[in-house]
């Protein structure tokens, strides 16, 4: 304890003892704590629903659920208006990825969930893998297992799934699977 905290719990004319200034303190770091955890998830879940929803609205309403070669056009006009706006994150490669993202979880209840547990960084990690189960796999580990980014780029480039008995299952076996554990857990 320093100096100056020994004067302040000694200070005669204080009329709260010392002791319950300390447990204050601590239960006010502590729900600052929590508060700015809340924040920072709740924050981080709202963008990538946005990011979800820019990518719907993009694919949907101006592409058409196609890629056509104006597509490319579209997302660039698109990408240097928003990016005047609001910043760099709405490269054109950020809004490729939004894009990316739909196609990869095109149902939004199964995104919001998924959101509440996983940042933009873990999604753009799985984004392209080709196999739809391994994403589902990988996404759902992260969720379970509250794995950083760094932690899902390594079990991604170790093949983690691959080498799991659940990848030499037949797909509707881990689809129903999937399904019962994520009502399970959910």
């Amino acid at each position: 304890m320093s100096d100056t905290d020994q004067r302040q719990e000694q200070d005669p004319q204080s009329p709260v003892p010392a002791r319950v200034l300390r447990e204050l303190a601590a239960d006010l770091r502590s729900l600052i704590d929590t508060t700015r955890l809340w924040v920072t998830r709740t924050v981080n879940a709202e963008l990538v629903m946005l990011y979800w929803e820019i990518g719907s609205r993009i694919r949907c309403d101006i592409l058409g659920d196609t890629r056509a070669e104006y597509g490319n056009q579209i997302v660039s006009t698109l990408s240097r208006q928003l990016t005047a706006e609001y910043g760099a994150g709405f490269s054109r490669q950020n809004l490729f990825h939004m894009i990316r993202f739909v196609e990869a979880w095109p149902e939004q209840a199964q995104m919001s969930v998924l959101a509440q547990h996983l940042g933009w960084s873990h999604f753009k990690e799985i984004l392209y893998l080709e196999n739809e189960l391994a994403r589902q796999f990988y996404a759902e580990m992260c969720r379970l297992e509250r794995w950083s980014v760094r932690t899902l780029r390594d079990r991604v480039r170790s093949m983690m799934f691959e080498r799991t008995a659940v990848s030499r299952l037949s797909e509707a076996t881990i689809r129903e699977d999937s399904n019962n554990f994520g009502r399970q857990t959910g």
